[in-house]
């Protein structure tokens, strides 16, 4: 991941968190930040039989979560896979797909599954989507204020509707326990 992009990642975050008025503290919710870039968001079942979904499946498990499209119009289309997937499950593929819209990122690689199509991002570019992605669902004050009430990952993917998954990642690469452990010492040191 390039320098820098990190921190990138969570003022940008912030700052779609604000012009969507939701609190720094607040997760997003990813069907209006979708709404509020122009995506469209829809599930894969609307535009295939479920069955060639499951069929993919069994060629390829775990090779379709969500996908981007880009429309000749200019107009863009998230497609989510809702089959054995859970509602944090669909959150976080969505956010990653979205993550991808707000950098920019271009597809590098068109694969083929039988008749269906599917373009690949770099490697760069999908660890971007990832980081962007736990920012938008989980944002760093958000996480500060767990770790500092104490909150397991388990807790916070609750709270969250995230997978305990993404609440662990977020919770151990943000840095929030240190900095809530270094604040519980300061304030100990300043009363006792």
């Amino acid at each position: 991941m390039r320098r820098g992009f990190k921190a990138e990642a969570e003022r940008l975050a912030a700052r779609l968190r604000l012009d969507l008025g939701v609190q720094p503290d607040t997760r997003i919710n990813v069907d209006k930040l979708a709404q509020h870039l122009g995506v469209l968001v829809r599930s894969a079942t609307e535009l295939v039989q479920p069955k060639d979904l499951e069929r993919l499946e069994e060629l390829q498990p775990g090779c379709f979560s969500a996908a981007t499209i880009h429309l000749p119009n200019g107009g863009v289309v998230a497609i989510t896979n809702p089959l054995n997937h859970s509602a944090a499950r669909r959150d976080s593929d969505l956010a990653h797909e979205l993550a991808h819209v707000i950098l920019k990122h271009d597809p590098s690689q068109v694969d083929r599954i039988g008749d269906l199509t599917f373009f690949e991002c770099d490697s760069e570019q999908e660890e971007e989507a990832n980081w962007l992605a736990g920012c938008l669902l989980l944002p760093r004050p958000l996480l500060l204020r767990a770790a500092r009430q104490g909150l397991t990952p388990e807790q916070v993917a609750e709270q969250n509707s995230v997978s305990i998954q993404m609440a662990r990642f977020r919770l151990n690469t943000s840095g929030v326990y240190f900095q809530a452990k270094r604040g519980s010492r300061t304030q100990t040191r300043t009363t006792g």
